[in-house]
């Protein structure tokens, strides 16, 4: 059996306001060539299909156009929700879908139930987790769990959804298994990207939770690692921050064999439009020749001029057409470090809208700006008064 295992497609993402939809539909229409070329038999799609709990019509679209293309292409397709996702929504109309080979596995109280593929070696159960989240969770799980009634961490309701898994799994003798989840395990590299499932380490899962099943399909963290032999992170289909620019993105290949073994290599995924991050000041980013390789690229600018020039993120655009992220790192200004109080104590209001306008500008008032602001100032004062 070939499966190919993918994750956090994020579809309907921005970066930083910049629409992401056409690069999303390319790259995961590219994962339908992949099929095709390496005879695929099932594509596992572990957590956040969506970037959100209610997508965009768009997005939706997108979806739709991408599964259509990966069954044409031959392969059946195993998805579950993640933390953007809803699990409902997502699980619409699942029973239609499964009916076409597009199997959403999105109920928890259906989770030990498998998707049956088969090949010449017998039966792989896939079963697909969806993202718990234990508040809500231990109480879907319910009792005959160790602990699920009373589960509060992603470690217990996770460890409550196995032992379910590995029941069902035991009345299936010789059938080989694979487990798709959504979660933070332990000994895995986070990125920028990732929106945190929670706080003070108790989103942290132990791999031993999911002792017993011979591949385990990860979704959540974006960066592709390995935790162990069988139990693998693909990362993100294509880099969603300004922290994973230059990082290489793929899905794994994966071939269990007649008795469960699995041979896992990495499949290199394309990246539409690469992210590239700058320092300089604005002069040396408009004028260096040496950037001309990243002018079609997503861009984030570090800019690092004395004095903050004029409107620099449309005189940026006129080279980098794709700059969405600018920050000023100009020369540290007086009072660094002090509070705002401090800062303001002892100044006259001009003196303060003064340096507003010297900060926005990055030029001083005018002696004639200044006498209208003085004015205004003293008009103020005057209403102020008389209230």
């Amino acid at each position: 059996m070939r499966l190919l295992h993918t994750s956090d497609w994020h579809i309907g993402r921005s970066l930083h306001g910049a629409d992401l939809l056409a690069e999303q539909e390319a790259v995961l229409s590219g994962l339908a060539e992949v099929v095709a070329t390496e005879g695929v038999d099932a594509v596992l799609v572990a957590g956040d299909v969506y970037d959100r709990a209610v997508p965009s019509a768009d997005a939706t679209a997108v979806l739709d156009r991408v599964l259509t293309r990966l069954r044409a292409a031959g392969a059946q397709v195993v998805l579950t929700p993640g933390n953007h996702d809803s699990a409902r929504r997502l699980g619409f109309a699942s029973g239609l879908l499964a009916a076409s080979g597009v199997h959403v596995r999105a109920s928890t109280a259906r989770l030990d139930e498998p998707v049956l593929l088969t090949d010449a070696h017998g039966d792989v159960a896939v079963y697909g987790i969806p993202y718990l989240e234990p508040e809500v969770a231990r109480h879907e799980l319910g009792p005959g769990g160790r602990g699920s009634g009373e589960a509060r961490t992603h470690e217990a309701v996770l460890t409550a959804a196995m032992d379910r898994v590995r029941a069902d799994l035991f009345l299936r003798p010789g059938a080989r298994s694979v487990v798709l989840a959504h979660a933070f395990v332990g000994g895995g590299v986070p990125s920028d990207s990732e929106r945190e499932i929670c706080v003070g380490g108790v989103d942290l899962v132990p791999a031993a939770v999911f002792d017993g099943v011979d591949y385990v399909a990860l979704g959540h963290l974006h960066r592709p690692q390995t935790l162990a032999p069988r139990l693998r992170y693909s990362g993100s289909p294509m880099p969603y921050s300004f922290g994973e620019a230059g990082q290489a993105k793929q899905a794994w290949l994966v071939d269990l064999d007649a008795a469960g073994a699995v041979e896992v290599r990495p499949v290199p995924l394309p990246v539409p439009r690469p992210l590239a991050v700058l320092t300089g000041t604005l002069a040396e980013l408009l004028d260096d020749p040496q950037h001309a390789a990243v002018e079609h690229f997503f861009v984030s600018v570090r800019l690092t001029d004395a004095v903050r020039p004029p409107d620099p993120m449309r005189r940026l655009r006129t080279r980098f057409r794709h700059c969405v992220h600018l920050e000023w790192a100009g020369a540290a200004q007086p009072g660094a470090g002090r509070s705002y109080q401090e800062r303001l104590h002892g100044r006259t209001d001009l003196e303060v809208v003064d340096e507003f306008v010297r900060h926005v500008r990055g030029v001083a008032a005018t002696a004639a700006e200044r006498e209208l602001l003085a004015r205004a100032l003293a008009a103020d004062a005057r209403a102020e008064a008389a209230r």
